[in-house]
């Protein structure tokens, strides 16, 4: 029982933690570029996490380093800069719900990749949620004619992603402590992210002149603190306690925190859209349903 009322807890905080996310992305695109702002995500939580746990690198088995810098790469390198590319094009709502279709393709690379079998109801399930995105994606792309929401791509395949991810932990890194898992994520992923960094421009006085620059530096670092660092640990520690399904349905709450905070920002958001986020979490439901 205290397992189960935990990994509620754990749920509950992570979909606040990551439902705020999607904004903090959105308002630090005002003074960053979307290339920016990834490389900065990666690289000031990987110095928080190995300021924290550096020591924990060295405990790392040798066969578990695959496994982990995979996990890095896929869940932590890529999607910091893939929603960021299309939040440049697409309202951070939109995002948020579409990053709902996690625990679907978690159902989908489970079967796939791992092995894992399904029912006739769960593969219901993923039609009815592909249904209710191209509704949501349709609709918006009406609703915003100046938005280009072939971006949204570049959140579909970062759901696919954390879908793989989920299962690794799962499979491969059931005993591996979370805050081991997310320091040794970002230790081979920093240079990378640096490099990133030094071609965009960054280290320049138009960068640092920008009037956002300042506030922009600062929701990025909130992002990447909670948004990323505490909440990687969270989650690898959500994934040990419960299934791979239970973890990511994370993704049911987060978008009604991040359409609240689209709103107060002034996203529009029309009744279609929300018919067909309604559609989205009616297919989740049924995939993941016992």
């Amino acid at each position: 029982m205290p397992n189960k009322n935990l990994k509620w807890g754990y749920l509950l905080f992570l979909s606040l933690i990551w439902g705020t996310s999607f904004i903090l992305i959105k308002k630090s695109l005002l003074g960053l570029t979307a290339y920016q702002l990834g490389a900065l995500r990666v690289i000031i939580t990987g110095v928080f996490l190995l300021v924290i746990g550096a020591k924990r690198v060295k405990t790392i088995n040798k066969k578990d380093w695959k496994w982990i810098t995979i996990s890095g790469f896929i869940a932590s390198f890529f999607p910091a800069f893939f929603f960021a590319i299309a939040e440049t094009e697409i309202d951070s709502a939109i995002a948020s719900i579409l990053n709902s279709l996690v625990p679907l393709n978690t159902i989908l690379i489970g079967l796939a990749i791992f092995k894992i079998g399904t029912s006739k109801r769960q593969v219901l399930g993923v039609v009815i949620g592909f249904i209710g995105t191209a509704i949501l994606i349709l609709k918006g792309a009406n609703l915003n004619p100046n938005q280009n929401y072939l971006y949204a791509g570049f959140v579909i395949v970062s759901t696919l992603m954390y879908a793989i991810n989920v299962n690794i932990i799962k499979r491969y890194l059931q005993n591996v402590k979370p805050l081991t898992i997310a320091v040794g994520n970002f230790f081979p992923i920093m240079v990378p992210a640096l490099i990133v960094l030094f071609f965009t421009g960054f280290f320049t006085e138009e960068t640092f002149n920008n009037k956002d620059f300042k506030l922009a530096l600062l929701y990025v670092t909130i992002l990447s603190l909670f948004g990323t660092a505490l909440a990687k640990v969270l989650f690898n520690r959500l994934v040990q306690i419960s299934t791979p399904v239970f973890a990511s349905s994370v993704t049911y709450i987060m978008p009604i925190v991040a359409l609240v905070w689209g709103l107060l920002d002034g996203e529009e958001f029309s009744v279609l859209q929300g018919v067909a986020t309604f559609v989205i979490l009616i297919g989740v439901y049924l995939a993941n349903k016992k």
